[in-house]
């Protein structure tokens, strides 16, 4: 029997040795849903990452996941592995609430695409994870499950709007943890909480939730992608196989090989650099600049220069989402939801330009340009490095502060929300430490080539470490219970 260096708690192994170990019998699948229950118990009442405990559902599916390889029956790619679902997909039989009270009772009649891909694969749902209200702030907290922690510091953003998922991913609750993404809603918590994720191409994973009244608007379903969120970038590589399965509700799922053709040579990447209205904080920028030099020691060669028309891009991005929120979704919002999201709502309307019928239509006509721009610099130059903000993690509800400071946060995260608008596949890796909260960059590659992307995090990640090692260090010595706190000196990896 293969024997696997499995090291450190059960709930600390990636998803690809958590699967083979099962697959092996060198543990049962009850061992392991029991060590991330028991996980879950011990450090979620201080984070509040996961709003609906499924234990007894996962108990009971495990101990079918142990017969069924007992019984010598097929196994899928996640059999057994312990995941975590964001709570604004439908999960059948529970709650799609979105963070609203009004929709506490909103019962999921069937499973979303991409949690009936993960239960195909042989996943265990330990629970639902929070979100923000109606999963449009990049901080989560919402008057129905209330607020989110940081497992690194209490007082700062585990971002979101998948925080919770982002939370539970680094504190160890769960191998991997679904969310999604349509202005940074996995790049935003995978930064914040020291883990890494993918940002799919439009039309890896399929979408849709049955419990939907209405279809979402044009560009909404163009810009919105699911993915995986875990400490490990095999885990998030493992997690994206099992979700990207064909389902025929979405439209857009299109049958690309999880794996495209190797390039020929070496792998340029193109280091973008900041434009000159980004306020940029010089030690996140040093760790960008690190990663950049981690990719240049695994072989890549790295060229500086700047991304095509990044500026124009995100306020396209920003103009279309808020044409289509204001027109089709502000009424909905403003009957049940509270006055911070209505103000938050208010704050991304006041740095986005109105858009009247023919204006929505034109951006949406010149959207295919800025892809196009985009696609040409990714033929020269196969993958672009960029931060995730240039600022380092704020404090939790920042964006609470009044538009002046949305507009802080969005312009520093530049890179993320710009991307939704071209629906190009991003991975974020972590890279290091500033303040004892994680930093990260960002990885983009080529419509449908996820593979590159993770390579190259794979490559980052094969020289920092696993940043979440050091959290679940400072857990196991006693320094909290649940949630880590530590100030310091900057440590790189």
């Amino acid at each position: 029997m293969t024997q696997f260096n499995n090291t450190g708690a059960i709930w600390q192994w990636s998803a690809p040795a958590t699967a083979a170990a099962i697959r092996n019998g060198q543990v049962s699948v009850a061992e392991v849903v029991n060590a991330h229950i028991d996980r879950m118990h011990t450090v979620n009442p201080a984070l509040n990452a996961v709003v609906v405990d499924l234990s007894d559902q996962a108990r009971a599916a495990a101990r079918k996941a142990d017969a069924d390889r007992a019984a010598g029956k097929d196994l899928g790619v996640l059999h057994g592995v312990p995941v975590t679902i964001k709570i604004n997909v439908d999960f059948k039989g529970q709650a799609n609430s979105n963070g609203i009270p009004a929709f506490k009772d909103m019962i999921a009649p069937d499973d979303s695409p991409v949690v009936a891909n993960l239960k195909r694969a042989g996943a265990i749902t330990l629970g639902l994870t929070n979100t923000p209200e109606m999963s449009f702030r990049a901080f989560t907290d919402n008057p129905l499950h209330g607020l989110t922690r940081n497992p690194w510091s209490p007082d700062h953003n585990p971002g979101g709007s998948s925080g919770g998922g982002g939370s539970a991913a680094a504190a160890g609750i769960g191998v991997i943890a679904h969310g999604n993404d349509i202005g940074g809603s996995l790049r935003f918590p995978a930064w914040c909480n020291g883990i890494a994720t993918i940002k799919p191409t439009l039309g890896r994973v399929p979408a849709y939730n049955p419990s939907a009244s209405a279809e979402r608007p044009l560009m909404a379903q163009l810009m919105s992608v699911q993915g995986p969120m875990a400490p490990y970038v095999e885990s998030t590589r493992l997690g994206l196989e099992a979700m990207a399965q064909p389902d025929p509700r979405d439209p857009f799922w299109c049958p690309a090989p999880l794996e495209g053709p190797k390039p020929e040579g070496v792998i340029k990447v193109l280091h973008a650099q900041p434009d000159d209205d980004m306020d940029c904080d010089p030690r996140v920028m040093a760790q960008v600049e690190a990663a950049a030099e981690m990719l240049e020691d695994a072989g890549y060669v790295i060229e500086k220069g700047m991304a095509p028309n990044l500026k124009e891009v995100w306020q396209m991005w920003s103009d279309i989402l808020m044409a289509e929120i204001q027109t089709l979704q502000r009424k909905l919002i403003d009957d049940v939801a509270t006055e911070a999201l209505a103000n938050t709502l208010d704050a991304y309307v006041a740095f986005s330009n109105t858009l009247d019928m023919k204006g929505y239509m034109t951006a949406i006509a010149q959207r295919s340009k800025h892809v196009r721009d985009w696609m040409m610099q990714l033929q020269e130059t196969p993958l672009i490095l960029t931060p995730v903000s240039v600022k380092p993690i704020c404090l939790l509800n920042e964006d609470l502060e009044g538009p002046e400071r949305v507009y802080e946060i969005f312009t520093a995260a530049r890179f993320v929300s710009a991307l939704n608008l071209l629906g190009l596949p991003c991975a974020i890796a972590p890279v290091g430490i500033i303040d004892g909260l994680p930093t990260a960059c960002q990885i983009i590659a080529s419509r449908f080539r996820e593979d590159m992307a993770l390579d190259a995090a794979q490559a980052i990640e094969d020289r920092v470490g696993i940043l979440c090692r050091e959290l679940w260090a400072r857990d196991a010595e006693g320094q909290s219970e649940g949630v880590v706190v530590r100030g310091g000196a900057d440590v790189a990896g």
